[in-house]
């Protein structure tokens, strides 16, 4: 799964759009440090990446590009709120992935059908494939 570099831009990311609130609360720092971990980051990194951003890297596949929409609607959902600006910011980053619009609208619709507004993977790359064929 990508490159150390890929990795800390995945997590920069993150991050950023955590923060789109203007906080970061003790729920999401604790998930994305849960994430860094399972993607072989250090604590001592992650923590410097909430003072410095990592470079923007583009994820190379679109499977990686999914994954990582479906932990930043993971991450949304963690503090159990959703705000408008979170929900427009999550959908252009979506854009920016290269994500098909449609697609993007339809996850964030069916979120809410689910405990938690946590779509199972299997639903998530099920409305993706939909759009790709």
């Amino acid at each position: 799964m990508g490159t150390y570099k890929e990795k800390l831009s995945m997590l920069s990311e993150m991050i950023a759009f955590a923060r789109v609130d203007h906080s970061l609360k003790r729920s999401e720092y604790d998930f994305l440090l849960e994430v860094a971990r399972s993607l072989g980051v250090s604590k001592d990194i992650f923590d410097g990446l909430l003072k410095e951003k990592s470079p923007k890297v583009r994820l190379k596949t679109q499977a990686e590009r999914i994954v990582q929409f479906h932990r930043l609607i993971l991450l949304m959902n963690i503090d159990q709120e959703q705000h408008k600006k979170e929900i427009n910011t999550l959908y252009n980053i979506g854009l920016k992935m290269g994500l098909p619009p449609t697609a993007i609208s339809q996850v964030l619709e069916v979120m809410h059908r689910y405990p938690n507004k946590i779509v199972p993977p299997d639903v998530l790359i099920n409305i993706f494939k939909a759009h790709y064929n």
